[in-house]
């Protein structure tokens, strides 16, 4: 092993401890290891920043402007009465999987799921049927469609630009549609049969006619005319009347020891959890209030008509990492922050000190007047106000049609995708399907800054050898037992690593091995770039495997055993699936 090698594989391991461990953002570490690279001389300066100018880059990048478009200029619209015209479940998911075969493979699955969290909460309340047997489906499926076309994730173009950079042909627009579609239909029948089973029901009382989502954490402050005064949070037995567990107990801003003995006294605050409407039934009888400094801005509202909103911050939030008693600066004003939600973590500290999460749920009390606002607001996904329809004027076919030649121009092979999709961003912001102040608003900059901080890593690991020293000593070991073993290896390692880690982040480390790998063994690289793609497009068995199914475990009440109960027998059904059929399409 040289030097070179052992330094960039030892980069490697780094960028995968820190993409699991979360401790920093996925664009950081992004940037992390693009200066390292630059910095050691493993790339040179055009290599290094050559990520930004990538065509795969680009073309993700005008990706989600093109999908702002169809949404805001109402072509989206009409799905969710489709929906809520369904007279079964059965029904429903049918029509469901259906709408996104068409739509996820030609717009980025993590927008499609964004749009229709809210669209599939309330179309499925309509005829009965609980959220969460919904909701995993919807992430599933959008991933199953994704990788139906070359545009389909941005893991597709990623490892499609790697591979091009180190010699192979790349892929063409449908190159992945015969086996993606049979992937569909066996994840989507799954789902329809043994996976419809396993999935919870998590149905939940209504709050305020619309979802009462999961358990909230909020601060109820002891008024002098409360009926705890005096007592002690054991003696009142919270939680045996009212299902309410006090995790802290506040006064004059600090934390008192053994919260459950000590006699409250007015003033006093308590961090409690539990189901809204039991939250505001110990409220009222107890003689408490929420605690008035979750106020983001402090404002009288008793002129005001109010709605009580849930909404989730959204993976490419801005919001996400501030605290939340800082979001009056600069964000919605007349907002009153009553509780938040995070699935499998209890919140111990103020709620206004509390750094927000992608997928956490807050319970907010707006004025009428500024849902709207709210519902235009990418940070956010409003999960209990319905939107109201939009009408379709000339933009929604408009929009439409030129998704329509974004795909088919390159299909045909007359433009590479990357012009397609950017003049098909230019032309949709012209004709005012969104404005131009949002095509940047509708940019996931931390995708973007992800693939073109880890492109050069890709190319450090083919050109130091590093690719070719851990194919001989990994899936170098078993390729006496033929490329179809070496291929069930390599789908395997990227199935584990994806759920874990970023799946971007995945597919960089593992094309420069599977080029590697065919070269090895001297076949055809394109099945072992085939099994890179598929794996690391569908993550199941984890919430933090993949955006989507991050954006539902908190909005479908889930826990994170249902993922693994629901979403691992699906992971290894593909597996099997992908080593038996993709040597039949691309053989080696």
């Amino acid at each position: 092993m040289t030097t070179e090698i052992a330094i960039v594989i030892g980069l490697a391991l780094v960028a995968i401890v820190l993409f699991a461990t979360e401790k920093l953002r996925i664009d950081a570490i992004a940037l992390l290891v693009l200066s390292m690279l630059a910095v050691l001389g493993l790339v040179s300066p055009e290599q290094a920043l050559g990520g930004f100018s990538n065509p795969a880059t680009i073309t993700v990048a005008a990706m989600f402007v093109l999908a702002a478009g169809l949404q805001n200029s109402g072509a989206l619209s009409g799905i969710g009465h489709v929906l809520g015209k369904t007279d079964s479940p059965l029904q429903f998911l049918l029509i469901l999987f259906l709408i996104l075969a068409v739509i996820a493979p030609f717009v980025n699955n993590t927008a499609v799921v964004a749009v229709f969290i809210p669209i599939v909460m309330t179309a499925s309340s309509r005829i009965g049927m609980s959220a969460s047997k919904a909701l995993i489906p919807l992430s599933y499926v959008s991933q199953m469609a994704g990788v139906c076309t070359l545009i389909g994730t941005s893991t597709n173009l990623l490892v499609n630009a790697i591979a091009k950079d180190m010699g192979h042909p790349g892929f063409s627009m449908f190159e992945f549609t015969s086996l993606g579609v049979i992937f569909l239909l066996a994840g989507s029948l799954y789902l329809l049969t043994v996976g419809r089973w396993l999935l919870p029901d998590t149905r939940s009382g209504e709050l305020v006619d619309h979802y009462d989502l999961g358990k909230y954490i909020t601060e109820l402050r002891v008024m002098p005319e409360s009926s705890l005064v005096g007592q002690s949070v054991g003696d009142a037995k919270l939680g045996e009347q009212f299902g309410v567990y006090v995790l802290e107990l506040l006064r004059d801003g600090t934390k008192l020891w053994g919260p459950r003995e000590q006699k409250l006294a007015p003033g006093d605050i308590l961090l409690s959890r539990g189901d809204w409407t039991k939250l505001e039934e110990l409220r009222k009888e107890a003689g408490l209030e929420v605690d008035p400094q979750f106020k983001l801005e402090q404002q009288s509202f008793e002129q005001v008509d109010q709605r009580l909103i849930e909404v989730m911050i959204a993976p490419r939030s801005r919001l996400s990492g501030r605290t939340l008693g800082s979001l009056g600066n600069g964000w919605h004003q007349n907002l009153t922050a009553l509780g938040i939600h995070r699935r499998s973590q209890i919140l111990r500290d103020q709620l206004q000190k509390v750094r927000l999460q992608v997928g956490d749920i807050l319970l907010l009390l707006a004025p009428a007047a500024q849902i709207s606002d709210l519902r235009a607001d990418s940070n956010i996904i409003v999960l209990s106000e319905r939107e109201a329809e939009k009408k379709m004027g000339w933009r929604a076919p408009f929009a439409l049609l030129t998704m329509a030649l974004v795909v088919a121009l390159p299909a045909f092979g007359w433009v590479p995708i990357s012009i397609t999709s950017v003049l098909g961003a230019v032309t949709m912001t012209l004709a005012g399907c969104l404005n131009a102040d949002d095509v940047y608003d509708a940019i996931d900059w931390r995708i973007i800054i992800l693939m073109a901080g880890l492109l050069p890593l890709g190319m450090a690991m083919s050109e130091t050898g590093a690719a070719q020293f851990l194919v001989d000593n990994t899936v170098g070991l078993v390729k006496s037992y033929g490329p179809l073993t070496v291929l069930a290896a390599i789908y395997l390692m990227a199935l584990i690593l994806t759920e874990f880690m970023s799946n971007a982040a995945t597919a960089v480390l593992l094309t420069p091995i599977a080029l590697s790998t065919a070269k090895m063994m001297g076949v055809d690289a394109t099945p072992f770039l085939i099994a890179v793609t598929f794996a690391a497009s569908t993550s199941f068995a984890t919430p933090v495997g993949y955006q989507t199914n991050t954006m539902v475990y908190g909005a479908g009440g889930y826990k994170f055993a249902d993922f693994i109960k629901v979403g691992l027998p699906l992971n290894l059904i593909f597996w099997v699936l992908g080593v038996l059929l993709i040597p039949y399409f691309w053989p080696f």
